[in-house]
This record gives structure tokens, sequence and C-alpha cells, in this order.
């Protein structure tokens, strides 16, 4: 196999492919790139550490047809190093591969083709077109919620739900819980007769964390999604990024969310999020080993009373609110509160309670949100603590 690439190109079309490979793995083949080169000037790149795979095709001059296996690793930094515009890669009969940029050049070990480890089918009949940026940006709001090895295999993901006009996706653990829907344009790709859209899957948390990087801001890109029994597969671009669902059924959210909280506090989200990020600096600090998390949030007529302490020191601050019902003092996880905070698409969020030791609940204060179709709640449950 002989191939020569431009090396701005290969490298742009590598940084992608490093998402799939594991650098762990037991399997050396799962390391590694599959380059499959054919006549004339087609080359696709592969990896797959067997969880999440990305395929891309790279323009390049074919001078002779081959599939070999590279690492990965090695093939990204000799790429980095080298200097002048075309690389060549060579592979002979001996599996062993040759890297040229002007006068320099790097050898090393290739594998054969059929190490590689067997692709899942990245065609399905059930497909649909959607917005990059509206699947960036509502996995960008409940990621934060996902569980982290969590037992409940099912919560270490995000739920995603797709029907004819919107998507939902939620995320939760056993502290906080992220529900976002939209309303938005979805292309029916389906070719096995079934004229509605009616999915629900559950997505990886590390697969999230690539998509996030993946997927485009721009409102005119374009994804389209596959999904299999055990597989999604995003073609974004030039890219097909594919990985294994989370098997399983999830939870039934919308029964463990409390929707009639009687206090009722609103508050300009900047305000808010700048007296929690300087709550922060003590919540944060780390002493002996362990960190103080926590913040103390009271809520009296129209003020809103922020303090935490810890060995590091003390903070206090206040923030003005709107406030209905009873006054209330509650602490939370400094992090997941800003976390959750953060996530609301709004320039005034609304905070519902009932107690001490219930849940709160996140919500936009915006009246024309629930009129376009959009849906945001985020659920945090609170800290017990002695000095409440």
């Amino acid at each position: 196999m002989k191939i020569i690439f431009n090396r701005t190109t290969v490298s742009a079309a590598v940084a992608p492919l490093m998402y799939a490979v594991s650098g762990k793995s037991t399997l050396s083949a799962a390391d590694g790139i599959l380059i499959e080169a054919k006549i004339p000037d087609t080359c696709v790149l592969t990896t797959f550490d067997l969880e999440k795979g990305v395929r891309i095709c790279v323009e390049a001059k074919v001078i002779e047809e081959g599939s070999f296996i590279i690492n990965a690793q090695k093939f990204n930094q000799t790429l980095r190093v080298m200097d002048g515009e075309e690389i060549t890669l060579t592979v002979d009969e001996k599996l062993v591969a040759s890297i040229v940029s002007g006068k320099s050049s790097h050898k090393m070990i290739a594998l054969p083709a059929s190490d590689f480890p067997a692709i899942p089918d990245l065609v399905s009949d059930r497909s649909f077109i959607i917005s990059q940026s509206v699947v960036k940006k509502m996995l960008s709001q409940v990621a934060f919620a996902m569980g982290n090895n969590d037992q409940r295999q099912v919560l270490n993901g995000t739920f995603v739900k797709i029907d004819d006009d919107s998507i939902t996706m939620v995320a939760c653990d056993s502290f906080k819980l992220a529900k976002c829907r939209r309303r938005t344009e979805l292309a029916n790709k389906n070719t096995n007769g079934n004229a509605h859209l009616d999915y629900a899957f559950i997505v990886p948390s590390k697969t999230v964390a690539d998509l996030q990087r993946l997927l485009e801001d721009d409102d005119e890109a374009l994804t389209q999604i596959y999904v299999t029994r055990k597989h999604i597969v995003f073609v974004i671009g030039e890219i097909t990024f594919f990985s294994r669902l989370i098997d399983g059924q999830y939870i039934d959210y919308n029964r463990i969310i409390v929707t009639n909280h009687p206090i009722n506090t609103v508050a300009y989200k900047d305000a808010l999020l700048s007296s929690l990020e300087r709550a922060a600096l003590i919540t944060e600090e780390k002493i002996a080993g362990s960190v103080r998390a926590h913040v103390k949030l009271d809520f009296s007529e129209d003020v809103l009373r922020i303090s935490a302490i810890s060995a590091a020191g003390s903070t206090y601050d206040e923030v003005s609110i709107d406030h209905t019902g009873d006054d209330l003092v509650i602490a939370f996880n400094n992090r997941f509160l800003i976390d959750g905070v953060r996530a609301c698409d709004a320039e005034r969020v609304r905070m519902t309670m009932s107690s001490p030791l219930g849940s709160m609940n996140i919500t936009p204060e915006d009246n024309d949100y629930e009129q376009n179709g959009a849906e945001e709640l985020f659920m945090l449950l609170p800290v017990r603590t002695k000095d409440l």
C-alpha cells in the first residue's frame, strides 16, 4: 500500500479519529487506525474501541491499494512533528509502515486489516435528519446530570426520545435530574414503511462528551442519525460517528418530578450565578483532603442570602428576588446548583421548593417558552446539614 496525503488534511482528519482510540485495550488493533486505500484516490480511515467508533473519508493520492492498521497515537504524533506539505505512507509485505515527508522518514510496525474489530452495521432503515446545533445545545444542558459509574447502568448516559416534531433529552443520577424538550423540524428518512418517528434510546456518557465536540453550533448544519437495536450512528459532514447504546429501560422520570411546590422564587440568572461562583471559592476549597461542598440558601421576602463556611473561610452574599410562599433555608451541593442554573436557557430563572428536605426545580421564567414547544426543568436534591 502506498498513499500520498496532504499533511494538513490528514492531521485534521486524525483529530476526531482519536475519540475512538482506547489506548488501554489489550487488543492492539483497537488502538490503531484502519486505513483502507483504493484506486482512484479513495482513502477511508476508521477507529473503533469496541464501544464507539469514527470513520472519515480523506482526500489522498493512492499509488498502491491496500488495507492495514497503524497505531493511532504514534501516527498522530508523527504527523505533528513531520515537516513538508505532503506525507507519503507506505506499507510493505513485511508489515513495515514507512512515513516520509521531505527528507524526514519514520518507520513503525503495521497490522493486517483482518485483525481490526468487526464494525457494526452503520446503515439502518430507521433514520432521521436533525439540526446539529439543536442536538449539541440540548446535550450541553443535560450532560451535567448524567450518572458517573452508577450501579443503575441506564443512568450512566442521556435518555433521548424522538417523535415526529420534537426531541426530548433526560439525564439523572441520585442527586440531580435534567430534562429538556425542543419542538424542531425532523426529516423522516425511514425506509421500513413507518410514516412516524418514535424512537427512544440511551446514549452513554462518553459518547455524549465526544458528540459535544464533533457537532457544530451552526443552525444550518444537519446530521443524519441512524438507530439500530444496539447502536446509534451520526453522519456529521465527512465524519461518521457510531456508538453502542446502553441496553435497558430508563426510569420513569416524570413520576419523580414534583410539580406543585408552594414556594416560588424568581431571580436574574447572571446575578445568581455570579454569587454562587463566589461561594465556590469556599465550597470547592480542599482542606485536609476533604471538601465542604454545600452552600446555604436563605429565601426571605425579596432577598436570597447565600452563605458557605469551611476551614478555608466563609462567604456571604445577597441576591434580589421575587418571592412568594413561606420563607425557607435550604442547602445544596454548590457545583450541582451552579450547573443547574447555568443550563437553564433564560434571562431569569424560577426556583420552586416545598421544604428544606425536598427537591428544588429550576425552570426558565419566560412566558413564551412553553408556547414555543420547549421545556426545561432541572431538579436538585438538597443536602442535609446540622445547622438546618
